[in-house]
């Protein structure tokens, strides 16, 4: 089991992540004293997560990515005739 501090594991949560994600332990301690123990989810509770997203889209709430976004990212940026601190300076005009 791995043993971190608060401060590392928010630094790298990412990578502890994959590790408990391929069935390692974490504990994680404040000022050297444990706290608390970051553990992978059976495999039954993995699978509601799964469920849920299956009943997203089934009842419409949810739309599926396609996988392939080559085409969107390859289109040039959309241009617009202001700047974004402009739009918010005009519309708290009133309000000032």
């Amino acid at each position: 089991m791995t043993r971190v501090s608060v401060s590392e594991l928010k630094a790298r949560l990412s990578h502890y992540l994959r590790e408990v994600e391929r069935g390692g332990e974490v504990q994680i301690v404040a000022r050297g004293v444990p706290v608390a123990r970051l553990t992978s989810l059976p495999p039954a509770d993995r699978r509601q997560g799964e469920q849920r997203r299956e009943r997203l889209v089934r009842d419409g709430v949810l739309r599926p990515g396609s996988g392939d976004a080559s085409t969107v990212l390859s289109e040039a940026p959309l241009v617009v005739g202001s700047s974004v601190l402009e739009a918010l300076l005009e519309d708290r005009a009133d309000r000032l």
